[in-house]
């Protein structure tokens, strides 16, 4: 007896999904590029672009406990500054690159973008939108969990799922 199997063509909603996770991972990589854009000018071991950005916010003052502390902690301190900011920025682009922790990295991304623009929002030819829509691009990684489609995320969390470790459920969290 022989059977006969029909092939039909994946539904419009098998569609929409597929390509809705793939241009989410294009999302998540463009940010991740970014990212990794953003680090390469972060050159150690001065870091003299940076101090001038950093600079900017004492220079331009966007919010004043801000402003005081760049300028009695930061400024004092910069080389060491200049590295967690080349590690930080490298490290964003990583893993929002291989989709690993990507909601963490999502927070940082937040924290790192408002940084960001309390040290230039008000220096002269910046575009504050642009700070606006990065940190907008971050709440969307968060929320969407991207790392979820075509990451590592969506291919370890299965095995975090049926583990019964301790760093299971952060690692869900996570990501």
């Amino acid at each position: 007896m022989a059977t006969t199997q029909t092939t039909t063509a994946p539904s419009p909603a098998m569609r929409e999904s597929r390509t809705t996770r793939l241009m989410l991972a294009a999302f998540r990589a463009g940010v991740a590029l970014l990212w990794i854009e953003n680090a390469g000018w972060k050159t150690p071991p001065d870091f003299t672009s940076l101090r001038k950005f950093t600079q900017y916010a004492v220079d331009y003052p966007v919010f004043s406990p801000f402003t005081w502390l760049i300028e009695h902690l930061v400024l004092p301190n910069f080389i060491v500054f200049g590295w967690l900011t080349l590690l930080v920025e490298a490290s964003l682009g990583a893993f929002l690159l291989i989709g690993l922790a990507t909601r963490l990295w999502a927070l940082i991304g937040i924290a790192q973008s408002l940084a960001i623009m309390l040290s230039v929002m008000n220096a002269p030819h910046e575009w504050e939108w642009s700070y606006y829509l990065m940190i907008l691009a971050h709440i969307a990684l968060f929320a969407t969990a991207a790392g979820r489609s075509y990451g590592l995320d969506g291919v370890l969390r299965p095995a975090w799922r049926r583990s019964d470790g301790r760093l299971a459920p952060v690692l869900l969290r996570l990501s």
